[in-house]
């Protein structure tokens, strides 16, 4: 039985070493893509409305801008501490029903941010809201990649443009529910979590069905032919780590405090502000869609070079802009600065090939808890100096995307236009002869 168990799983390998593009093109799910981008869109949208609030908190409990940025690190540091362990615990461990699980913190978190009546309230708020993020992200991209079919960057950008249409529409209800029935509103949209707990428990279900085999598949032939060194690999991942605090360090700088800066500088209502920085996050919304594909056919490090260094000349330009070109300049910021993102993701889990969960949650742990950190020091900066001054430093900060000429170089040429759909066999595996491949077995 052993026997026949070892030969099944080299069978396996030697399938998707035959033919990588079946790896590529195995029943790309898109059902249950679909469903997590939703589930994403209603989790993002319900914690996007902690800062499309801070304009109403900051008046009615008297904040400043490092308190304001305080409840922000509050929500980001739960989530960026406990992502990567539950991705890790998932890997070693998978738990398909912690996804409709999860739902309940963020519906807790909601709930407790509508009866709040003082501050340190509003940080367990907070917290929770964090918590129930660091529950749904490593798990939702574990079920992205299962469903990939092998279109990994293709499955990461349908996932998370989820989260970024809902974290976009966040500001939009706010506009809407929180504008006019104060806090009490959070509370009715919280009962959105129950309508994404019975989605995703469909969602565990195809998961513990037939999600956990088709990772395991993949996973074994992604090992068996991986050709980065531990040495590359963990250089590769610092780089990329750098390259996310680039940029959520910005975009914190805009989800943040965006609202105050067009208050302030040009003296827009609360309601316009909202709907600036619901035209920005929009953008960052299709400016994920268009990373992963583009990732996919020409290669996810030109993807990732672009990303980031190519939004420099618009940063610095945003501080000295007046209102006509301040919503133009910030949308091509958030089409360039999000389409990086999953590309990153993808380039990391193919960097470490079998820790899909803890690559997940360390990248969105990591770049949830550098928004927060970079929320709380800008409000310090601002309460400082002036809500200005935090945009004429952050516009340096894409010009660490240079340092994206140090990742390794994973993706095979010849697979960049057939979609690239797994580097590591895109690369040695894919040029050796079918019979050093066999003997290598």
């Amino acid at each position: 039985m052993e026997a026949a168990s070892h030969t099944g799983e080299h069978q396996v390998v030697a399938d998707a070493l035959e033919s990588p593009d079946a790896v590529r093109r195995d029943n790309t799910v898109f059902a249950v893509l679909i469903a997590i981008s939703f589930c994403h869109l209603l989790n993002d949208m319900m914690q996007s409305l902690l800062p499309a609030i801070y304009p109403n908190l900051k008046v009615q409990f008297g904040l400043s801008f490092v308190q304001v940025g305080l409840v922000t690190f509050s929500y980001q540091i739960t989530a960026s501490l406990l992502q990567p362990l539950i991705g890790l615990y998932a890997d070693r461990r998978p738990t398909p029903l912690a996804l409709p699980a999860g739902t309940l913190f963020t519906f807790a978190g909601l709930t407790v941010l509508s009866i709040a009546r003082s501050y340190e309230v509003l940080l367990i708020g907070g917290c929770l809201l964090g918590v129930g993020s660091s529950v749904f992200h490593p798990e939702s991209s574990r079920v992205a990649r299962m469903a990939a079919g092998g279109r990994f960057g293709l499955a990461q950008s349908l996932f998370q443009v989820g989260g970024n249409a809902g974290s976009a529409l966040g500001p939009l209800l706010a506009a809407i529910v929180v504008v006019r029935w104060a806090r009490s509103g959070l509370g009715a949209i919280a009962l959105l979590a129950l309508l994404s707990g019975a989605v995703l428990w469909n969602v565990g279900v195809w998961y513990q069905r037939h999600g956990l085999a088709r990772l395991r598949n993949a996973r074994h032939a992604a090992i068996a032919v991986a050709s980065r060194g531990d040495r590359q690999a963990t250089r590769g991942i610092v780089v990329l780590l750098i390259l996310v605090f680039s940029k959520y360090v910005y975009l914190a700088s805009l989800t943040s405090y965006y609202t105050f800066y067009l208050i302030h500088r040009f003296h827009l209502s609360i309601e316009r502000a909202q709907m600036h920085l619901f035209v920005f996050l929009a953008a960052v919304a299709v400016g994920t869609v268009i990373g992963g594909p583009i990732g996919d056919r020409f290669g996810r490090r030109y993807v990732i070079w672009f990303s980031i260094l190519g939004a420099l000349p618009f940063t610095l330009l945003l501080p000295a802009a007046n209102l006509f070109w301040t919503g133009p300049l910030t949308v091509v910021i958030g089409l360039i600065l999000a389409s990086a993102f999953p590309a990153i993701v993808v380039f990391a889990q193919d960097l470490v090939p079998g820790k899909v969960g803890m690559i997940s949650g360390l990248f969105f742990g990591f770049s949830f808890g550098m928004a927060g950190l970079g929320a709380a020091v800008l409000g310090w900066l601002a309460d400082r100096t002036s809500i200005e001054t935090v945009y004429q430093v952050c516009a340096f900060l894409p010009a660490i995307g240079m340092l994206a000429a140090w990742l390794p170089k994973i993706e095979h040429p010849s697979a960049m236009g057939r979609g690239a759909a797994s580097p590591a066999i895109a690369g040695r595996g894919h040029d050796m002869p079918a019979k050093s491949r066999r003997a290598s077995e």
